[in-house]
C-alpha cells in the first residue's frame, strides 16, 4: 500500500514525529476545547480552568506557527518544487492538516491582544469555540485523506514508499531496493566467472570432470 506523504511524515523517525506532529498539538487543542465548554457552561472567567484555557489557546497557536513555517519550508515547497505530490489525496491531506493550525493561531494572537480588541468575554470565548471547531474539521479531513491510499487516483509509487523531503527532515536515509538487485546481481555474476573459470575456493579436494569421459586434471 502507498502512503500519502502527510503518513508516512508520522510513521517516520517513531515516536518522535507522532508526538511532534500529531500527539503535542491534539492534547492542547483537546484542553482548549475541553475547557473551552467549561467556561461555556458556567461562565467562569478567572480560576485555574480560564487559565489553563488561555495557557493551551496561546501555546497551540505558537506551536503551530512553528509547525507550518518548519513543513513549509522542507517539505511542501520541495515537493512542490519537484512535482512530487502523490495525487490530489496527498494535497488534502497535507493542506488540511497546515489549514487547521491556522484558527488555532488566530486563538493565540486574540489572547494576546492583536486581533478583537472589542470583543468583550463571550464574545472572543464564541471566537475560540468557531476556531476550535474549524480545528477538528480540518484536522480530521487531514487524518482521512491522509490514511488513503494515492493508488486510488492512479499514484504508482515504489516498493521504499520513499519520501525524500520527509527523510531528510527525519535524518532516515532511503535505500532504494534497486541497489539490493543490483547487488545481487554482481554477487551472482562473481559467482559465475569463479566456476566458469575453474577458480574454486581453496581447501575443496574435489576433482571436477572436464570431459564426458570422466578425464581430470
Amino acid at each position: 500500500m502507498n502512503m500519502t506523504h502527510y503518513m508516512q511524515l508520522l510513521a517516520d523517525n517513531q515516536p518522535w514525529n507522532l508526538l511532534i506532529f500529531m500527539a503535542i498539538p491534539i492534547v492542547l487543542a483537546e484542553t482548549l476545547a475541553i475547557t473551552e465548554l467549561y467556561i461555556l457552561f458556567t461562565r467562569k472567567f478567572d480560576g485555574f480552568v480560564y487559565h489553563l484555557n488561555r495557557f493551551a489557546g496561546t501555546t497551540v497557536g505558537l506551536y503551530f506557527i512553528g509547525i507550518i513555517a518548519y513543513l513549509m519550508t522542507t517539505a511542501v515547497l520541495p515537493i512542490t518544487k519537484n512535482n512530487e505530490w502523490r495525487t490530489v489525496i496527498d494535497m488534502i491531506a497535507v493542506g488540511s492538516y497546515l489549514i487547521g493550525g491556522l484558527p488555532l493561531i488566530w486563538i493565540a494572537l486574540q489572547e494576546f491582544g492583536f486581533v478583537n480588541k472589542a470583543l468583550d468575554q463571550m464574545g472572543k470565548l464564541k471566537i475560540h469555540a468557531i476556531c476550535v471547531a474549524l480545528f477538528l474539521v480540518f484536522g480530521h479531513i487531514a487524518m482521512i485523506a491522509g490514511m488513503l491510499d494515492p493508488s486510488l487516483l492512479g499514484y504508482k509509487g515504489t516498493d521504499g514508499h520513499q519520501m525524500g523531503v520527509v527523510a531528510s527532515v527525519t535524518g532516515h536515509e532511503y535505500c532504494d531496493p534497486a541497489m539490493h538487485g543490483d547487488m545481487k546481481a554482481m554477487h551472482e555474476k562473481m559467482h559465475q566467472q569463479m566456476m566458469n573459470g575453474g577458480n574454486m575456493p581453496q581447501g575443496n579436494t574435489r576433482q571436477m570432470p572436464m570431459n564426458p569421459q570422466g578425464h581430470s586434471h
